[in-house]
């Protein structure tokens, strides 16, 4: 049944969820940050998981972001084939959201209108929108802001086939921890870097239901904790909270592989229309 759904609302929603993302970090990533402290073997990387903690608290009840740089606004929609969109278009919707959002909630304005030119454009617009049709008559909507910290360490490889899995371990960049890692694995060279963007929203802990996907997504975190880096990278076993991939059908010529790292903040909501 068609369902008709006017694009003012998409907007307040939007302007919602950004100011929401950058001041309250999601649950999922408030039981990792609890899990990393209690399990944390280092004293100093103990102390300075209390302090990030502490940071949030502050955030939260302040109403001050969670951290200074407030990202570009990524925002994924899933659409439902039978979702009818009144009152203008749906791009100039979301964009309207984060404008409102990142005005009326004070957030720091990152975004430059040419990549060459660099003229800010004073309202954090535009957004990275990525679209999906799906099955349905609601909308799905992840807003992710993406700080350029972690963004500027992130990857794209392009393997061969011959590289397998042993390559793919091999793939990755480093961060300020204690990260999130997003990993997409297969498709071409831009749709494995847009899976590992949307791994970084994957709820912390939910595994792949390819089991061994889910070996090397728990594989790889083991291994990153016992590099030694540790929170701030001054030692300890909490070096990644979590590490999430995706994968799809690649050519047989090739393997792409891409990398997409957040720190502890990695901020994501998600909510539905």
């Amino acid at each position: 049944m068609v369902r008709t759904i006017d694009v003012n609302e998409i907007t307040k929603q939007i302007k919602e969820m950004c100011i929401e993302a950058n001041h309250f970090l999601s649950s999922d990533m408030v039981c990792a940050m609890e899990n990393a402290k209690n399990t944390e073997r280092s004293p100093l990387g103990k102390q300075i998981l209390e302090q990030l903690q502490e940071n949030l608290e502050i955030a939260g009840e302040e109403m001050i972001p969670i951290c200074q740089d407030t990202g570009m606004a990524v925002v994924f929609l899933e659409i439902g084939q039978d979702v009818h969109f009144k009152g203008g278009l749906l791009e100039d919707a979301v964009n309207e959201g984060v404008r409102q959002g990142y005005q009326e909630g004070f957030l720091r304005k990152s975004v430059v209108n040419d990549p060459i030119i660099r003229e800010n454009t004073k309202d954090n617009t535009p957004a990275v929108i990525h679209y999906k049709m799906v099955e349905g008559n609601k909308v799905k909507i992840k807003v992710a802001p993406k700080g350029f910290g972690s963004e500027n360490m992130s990857r794209v490889f392009m393997l061969k086939p011959a590289d397998s899995l042993e390559g793919v371990k091999n793939a990755g960049p480093n961060a300020c921890p204690p990260m999130v890692v997003g990993v997409g694995i297969g498709g071409t060279f831009e749709k494995c870097a847009l899976m590992a963007k949307e791994a970084l929203t994957r709820e912390t802990g939910v595994h792949s239901e390819i089991p061994y996907v889910k070996e090397l997504e728990e594989e790889m975190l083991k291994k990153i904790n016992r590099l030694g880096i540790g929170p701030g990278g001054l030692g300890g076993t909490s070096t990644a909270l979590a590490v999430h991939i995706n994968t799809y059908p690649t050519h047989i010529a090739g393997l792409p592989v891409a990398v997409n790292i957040c720190c502890h903040v990695n901020r994501h909501i998600i909510r539905e229309v």
